[in-house]
């Protein structure tokens, strides 16, 4: 027994005898957790910040001074059969919308005299209003209440309509209402149970992982209350902590009774079953908690402190789980002991008996190891058609002329289209001139940059405060097309040397990405470098860790390759209401990554830990493979599907970006679970024999990795 399976049977024994103190203190500490969650939803962060980035400091700035400019406009937009720089009507809705909302920032034709504003037939123009404050996740655009003030007393003649990127944002998420994450963590529980019901088919069984999960999601909340007291944590973590929470919470107590079924049905009594489960179990656990959290915590290494924040918020809920996995379940399994099996709610033909190798996971296994060349080129091909589309992925906000949805803000864009005027009108590039800077020869220069439609030093107090100017300037291309950062490079380019600095949102929004993705390769180097020290360790081999590091990878690939296939290239993203979306907002692979690369994990750990144990026994490769997956594979597809179902949950939020993340987890979950566990995973176990277990001594000395004596005839392949 390892070092780590004496502590843990230890630690059953002694949870063994103090049973009801484990769940009495569990009970307290839940409740408790009911009352921080309702506390935390007062202190959650809204809002993001990118520090160092030029266009976000820009854009600081200028809220500090004007009060606006961390928002894009609302762009209210008319037209009329004559010339609408001519029309008194238009004029007098312009000043209405000004003065209902007097701490916007508003530029147009009738304020400038500039004809950026107005389409070449001029039988449309438009009138920015930048909102007032920051931008967080709470704000609305007002978008329909703006198009009532200008519309009132408006000629039948002269349609309005006001769209942007809030606006249309809201039109996609269908008005703008966020999800109710109580009424989705319900309907995921309701999930879970129905799959649990197929799974184990007995009352206490299927009760069980759902009061781990309850036990779990409460007290995660405890502890990010606490954390919000320390730092910001983004309003994100919450839907995390429920979903997440959920399906990790119940997987390791599958896991846990699982091996304490079989535990029972070998003639264990019930202290003997429960050290077993805890020493085997209870260590696959740990390891595999230890690889989501990561995973998430990665994410700490990026510069943007919201994305941190749900590093080390998302961190929590694998470690609350496992906590709860080790010592609550073992507490309810003490009590239960064989009653476990009691409360049948299936036909007893429907019922797990044990001994899987002798069901359709075995048959399936020995089929594997007698066909491995077939089955891995079969999971390869399917693997390889999925990475080709992942890696055309394109990790940017969607241009706006493919955000879905309906009402006055697609009205309006497609009016905008129709006159001919850019999209860049709806993400403009605002420039703070600072120091009493000259803001006319920097509107000038800006003017002669390529890519830009017109550049102009709007009048008024709301663009000029003591020694600061904001110039406005329209780039001929939405500001997430593919040529924007040419026009940003070649604005910044025109700007050296003036006291000019380019802001506005779709500068700022490249400043994200970058920010992401120029540190990327890091988080990389962090996941992979922490995931086989600790596989290795729990392992004792090399060989299986890099396989597995590589077939996560893999497996990442091909659930962005399903992401690309429905929603970038819109092959069933009808489904979801979405048309193609040419592009994957550039925080959502990102988050994909930190949890699917985790949770993945997660199965092959379940699946490994066991084949471990077995070839330690046996000496036997092909005997190791065919009893861990027999005996896992049931248990990793039932996992997979109550994480899947939370995900399906998800998607049903309202707004597009959820929909994309939220399918992508599922997706990848189920198919990690299938393709990649099912056939690659044994597969190539077969094909590399007893080169599995090969573990350099260097290696063991370097990690403290104990020798543990095999029984005779186990091949020592450690050298």
């Amino acid at each position: 027994m390892t070092q780590a399976g004496s502590i843990l049977g230890r630690l059953a024994h002694l949870i063994a005898r103090n049973r009801w103190k484990v769940i009495g203190a569990w009970i307290v500490l839940t409740l408790f957790g009911g009352f921080a969650a309702g506390q935390v939803s007062k202190r959650w962060y809204q809002s993001f910040s990118i520090p160092g980035k030029s266009a976000y400091e820009a854009n600081q700035r200028t809220l500090k001074t004007f009060g606006t400019g961390v928002r894009p406009p609302n762009v209210v937009v008319f037209r009329t059969a004559g010339d609408a720089t001519k029309s008194n009507a238009i004029r007098a809705a312009m000043l209405r919308v000004s003065a209902d909302n007097p701490a916007a920032r508003t530029s147009s034709y009738f304020s400038t005299r500039d004809l950026m504003y107005v389409s070449k037939d001029r039988h449309t123009t438009f009138m920015e209003v930048y909102p007032d404050g920051p931008a967080t996740f709470s704000t609305t655009s007002g978008a329909n209440e703006m198009r009532r003030e200008a519309a009132t007393g408006l000629p039948a003649a002269i349609q309005v309509q006001v769209t942007g990127h809030d606006p249309l944002e809201e039109a996609s998420s269908e008005g703008g209402g966020g999800g109710s994450i109580l009424v989705e963590a319900v309907i995921g529980g309701l999930g879970a149970i129905v799959i649990l019901l197929f799974v184990f088919g007995t009352l206490p069984a299927i009760l069980m992982p759902v009061a781990v999960a309850v036990a779990a999601i409460l007290n995660t909340f405890t502890l990010v209350w606490a954390l919000t007291y320390i730092t910001n944590v983004s309003i994100i973590v919450e839907f995390l902590i429920a979903l997440v929470g959920l399906g990790v919470a119940i997987d390791y107590a599958l896991l846990m009774i699982f091996r304490f079924r079989d535990e029972l049905r070998e003639g264990s009594d019930v202290e003997t079953a429960l050290v077993e489960t805890m020493t085997h179990a209870g260590r696959s656990v740990i390891v595999s908690g230890s690889t989501v959290a990561v995973g998430l915590l990665s994410m700490v290494i990026l510069p943007l402190p919201f994305i941190r924040s749900i590093g080390i918020g998302g961190m929590l809920i694998p470690a609350v789980s496992v906590l709860a996995a080790i010592t609550l379940m073992p507490a309810m399994l003490a009590v239960l002991g064989e009653r476990i099996n009691s409360v049948r709610l299936l036909p007893r033909r429907f019922v797990d008996h044990g001994h899987p190798e002798d069901g359709a996971w075995g048959r399936w296994a020995r089929f594997v190891l007698r066909r491995p060349w077939t089955i891995a080129t079969i999971g390869a091909a399917i693997v390889a058609v999925l990475v080709v589309l992942g890696v055309q992925l394109n990790p940017n906000e969607s241009q706006l002329k493919n955000f879905p949805g309906t009402g006055t803000a697609v009205a309006g864009r497609t009016m905008l289209a129709e006159a001919g005027i850019s999209p860049g009108v709806m993400k403009p590039f605002v420039t703070l001139v600072e120091r009493g800077g000259d803001a006319q020869a920097v509107a000038a220069k800006e003017r002669s940059v390529p890519g830009i439609a017109g550049a102009t030093v709007p009048p008024g107090s709301a663009w000029h405060r003591g020694p600061d100017t904001l110039v406005e300037a329209f780039p001929a291309i939405d500001g997430a097309a593919p040529g924007i950062q040419g026009t940003i490079d070649k604005v910044d380019g025109a700007l050296r040397g003036t006291d000019g600095t380019l802001g506005g949102v779709a500068a700022a929004d490249r400043d994200f990405v970058h920010a992401v993705y120029d540190n990327f390769p890091y988080v990389l180097a962090f996941v992979l470098v922490l995931t086989l020290v600790l596989l290795t360790r729990a392992f004792r081999s090399i060989v299986l860790p890099i396989k597995a590091a590589i077939l996560n990878l893999v497996s990442l690939g091909a659930a962005f390759g399903i992401v690309v296939f429905i929603f970038q290239e819109g092959h069933g993203s009808s489904l979801w209401n979405i048309t193609a979306t040419q592009a994957i907002t550039a925080w959502i692979p990102l988050m994909i990554f930190a949890f699917l690369f985790g949770l993945s994990m997660d199965y092959e750990v379940f699946m490994l830990t066991r084949m471990r144990e077995a070839y330690d026994e046996t000496g036997s490769t092909d005997g190791a493979i065919e009893l861990g997956l027999a005996r896992t594979g049931k248990l990793v597809t039932s996992a997979a599907l109550i994480l899947m179902f939370a995900f399906l949950v998800l998607s049903s939020s309202p707004g597009f970006e959820i929909k994309e993340f939220a399918i992508g987890l599922a997706a990848g979950i189920i198919f990690d679970a299938t393709v990649i566990r099912a056939l690659l995973v044994p597969a190539l176990m077969r094909l590399l024999g007893n080169a599995n277990w090969w573990l350099p001594h260097w290696t063991r000395r370097a990690l403290f990795i104990r020798d543990e004596r095999r029984r005779e005839g186990a091949p020592a392949l450690e050298g």
